[in-house]
């Protein structure tokens, strides 16, 4: 009688012990999942860096990532279905050691976050990306701000939590546009910035909910940080797995496209306090030129808004300056004829007032395009009332 009741002892106390061991442990079970978050690249495509999602199983020892964002360059018409946003992207899977293998040798570090889930939760999300895999479940059709390899990672958390999933609130102010550009600023991507400034509309201006604002891995991964479940913090823990010293950037200042336009505004209007015949006729071929380019610049803001299904290029204020029918009117620069006068003399208008108007549209339309712009009025001008220059001490009119 007395040795049951000792051994009843011992087994509550080793199962006292026990249980306060599972208490202890962060993974309650065999998986263990993690947000992989690299940083960005050289490579256009990888300026906003990347995520992932990391999946250890104990007993298997297999050591798996999930990867949203393969896409295929062979593909029969890339590059038309990226334009048009037809492009289909794709869920791989990837050992552990040759995913960071990639990123090391393209000198990209990787942070982790250790996931705090349930073993249910873990289950859940396991099960969910074997259904992915399988056939055309693991294509998607890409967006770049609503539906790419980061936003799938935050709606699959969503998708497998016991209960409802509280992510803190984005940064007061903070808009799509913001937050691209602080990728494309650390860069010194600037004639990215301006081509994507020039092709998005203003609803990427409006102020991003919490949900919208994990469009980009580093916002998703701060995000996670502050992250709970219910109660339940998110993020477990978070290391650096091979921090990598990113090499400074210098800023060229020279082929910046602020530059290069306040160094065509002065060229163009050279010609203006000289009477060198041989430089206006230089400027007036330029002016077609000018015109024709800026024309085409207005088609591209058309086709992304109505002929791409990319929501954010929709509502672009752009179009205003760039008028495609400036690709009409570049080939009767030298006409004499009334209609192109006015034609002229309402772009100049139209310029002016948009100027004016410049800080008060309800989108960001960028500050390095000003000297363009001014350089559209002046040439506007000069087509619009014509231009009286001296050559052999005789006055001669150029209608141009």
């Amino acid at each position: 009688m007395v040795l049951t009741l000792i051994r009843k002892f011992f087994f509550l106390l080793l199962t006292f012990f026990i249980s306060l061991t599972a208490i202890g442990q962060p993974d309650s079970c065999h998986l263990r999942i993690s947000l992989l978050t690299c940083s960005t690249g050289e490579e256009l495509y990888s300026t906003f860096g990347h995520s992932a999602l990391r999946v250890t199983d104990s007993v298997s020892k297999e050591d798996i990532v999930f990867n949203y964002g393969t896409f295929d360059f062979s593909e029969p018409g890339f590059y038309t279905k990226f334009i048009r946003g037809n492009l289909s992207f794709y869920l791989s899977t990837e050992d552990f050691n040759d995913f960071t293998k990639e990123f090391q040798e393209a000198h990209r570090s990787m942070t982790e976050q250790l996931l705090n889930l349930s073993c249910t939760e873990k289950n859940k999300i396991f099960r969910l990306l074997q259904i992915n895999l399988q056939g055309y479940n693991k294509f998607y059709k890409y967006d770049f701000v609503t539906n790419n390899c980061t936003t799938r990672l935050r709606d699959l958390l969503e998708n497998a939590a016991d209960s409802n999933v509280h992510f803190p609130a984005a940064s007061p102010n903070a808009t799509v546009r913001t937050g691209l550009h602080k990728y494309l600023n650390q860069n010194d991507e600037q004639w990215t910035k301006l081509g994507m400034d020039i092709l998005l509309g203003s609803r990427t201006d409006v102020i991003m909910h919490s949900k919208l604002s994990m469009f980009l891995p580093d916002y998703l991964l701060s995000s996670f940080d502050g992250t709970t479940i219910d109660d339940r913090p998110l993020v477990l823990s978070k290391s650096d797995l091979y921090p990598v010293a990113k090499p400074g950037i210098s800023h060229e200042w020279l082929t910046s496209p602020a530059f290069i336009f306040s160094l065509l505004l002065v060229l163009m209007l050279v010609p203006a306090f000289t009477k060198n015949s041989a430089l206006q006729k230089i400027v007036w071929r330029i002016d077609g030129l000018l015109f024709f380019i800026t024309g085409i610049t207005g088609f591209m803001i058309l086709f992304m808004w109505f002929g791409s299904s990319y929501k954010m290029c929709s509502d672009n204020y752009n179009i205003i300056w760039a008028l495609p029918t400036h690709t009409v009117a570049a080939f009767y620069m030298y006409s004499k004829k009334n209609f192109i006068r006015i034609y002229f003399k309402i772009t100049m208008i139209i310029n002016i007032l948009l100027l004016c108007a410049w800080l008060l549209l309800p989108q960001h339309l960028p500050v390095v395009l000003i000297p363009f712009i001014v350089l559209l009025i002046y040439r506007s001008a000069v087509h619009g009332y014509g231009l009286s220059i001296l050559q052999d001490g005789k006055s001669k009119k150029y209608f141009i």
